[in-house]
């Protein structure tokens, strides 16, 4: 198992969700973990700071305790992000001014703030957590996928600036089973239906984000950068194919018949 004994890794909504799993990960390697959220859990991974993500001024403060407290960052995941679905005719601007403070200005403080911590000589990374949403559209996503597109953007702009101090990469997930989405779907039950449709037969449990995050942050991906990971079980599978798909898949010899 990959080991960041000695290593300090920051995970930006660490405590919850596909953000709690990275930071647990990271713990499970050796990594004193710090946790960033806007509210504490009533048990955080590691050693949490209050913080709005969306704020520069909060996200500087916190890694000012960052820096007294540790001295150093090795690995920051920018996990923090989401938007509130809705059509985009009437999308409030209040909510789309959010969403980017949140998914693309957040993470953009945090990574300016966590660069003069990290090792002059190199060996730090960057994980951003990205989506699926910014590379397709979907119905009631228009201004949470753009933010995510402008991450993606933002993260091989960071890649090319900053290599070969930082490594900067982003995972893109598909759905993941995670309190929110299930509640979103209406329940386990469905939330597990909408899972069998993708081709891997199941959703995204947050720990397959989290180990995506330990490859990308680990010596194993030490020539990987500007990269795009998706993390989604094959994609979704369009309605009219699904019958094609199923009459293609491969069968053992004298099966069907």
């Amino acid at each position: 198992m990959t080991s960041f004994a000695g290593r300090v890794a920051v995970v930006t909504g660490g405590t919850r969700g596909i953000g709690r799993a990275v930071a647990a990960r990271f713990e499970a390697a050796g990594a004193t973990v710090v946790t960033l959220a806007r509210t504490e859990p009533r048990q955080a991974v590691g050693r949490f700071l209050a913080a709005d993500l969306g704020s520069r001024a909060a996200v500087r403060a916190a890694f000012a305790t960052v820096a007294a407290e540790f001295g150093r960052v090795d690995v920051l995941v920018n996990n923090a992000g989401g938007a509130r679905p809705g059509p985009a005719l009437d999308y409030p601007e209040a909510a789309a001014r959010a969403a980017f403070d949140l998914n693309v200005l957040g993470v953009l403080y945090a990574a300016q703030c966590a660069y003069p911590l990290t090792p002059e000589h190199g060996g730090a990374a960057i994980v951003n957590i990205g989506s699926v949403a910014g590379t397709r559209p979907s119905p009631g996503t228009a201004v949470y996928g753009a933010a995510k597109a402008a991450l993606a953007a933002l993260t091989k702009s960071l890649a090319l600036e900053w290599a070969p101090r930082i490594r900067v990469n982003c995972v893109l997930p598909g759905p993941v089973l995670t309190e929110s989405l299930t509640a979103y779907h209406g329940g386990p039950e469905a939330a597990e239906a909408v899972g069998r449709g993708l081709p891997m037969g199941r959703m995204a449990e947050p720990d397959d984000i989290a180990e995506a995050c330990l490859f990308l942050a680990s010596e194993q991906a030490r020539h990987i950068s500007g990269a795009e990971l998706l993390v989604h079980g094959g994609g979704e599978v369009p309605g009219f194919n699904r019958a094609a798909r199923e009459a293609a898949r491969p069968r053992g010899f004298g099966e069907g018949k």
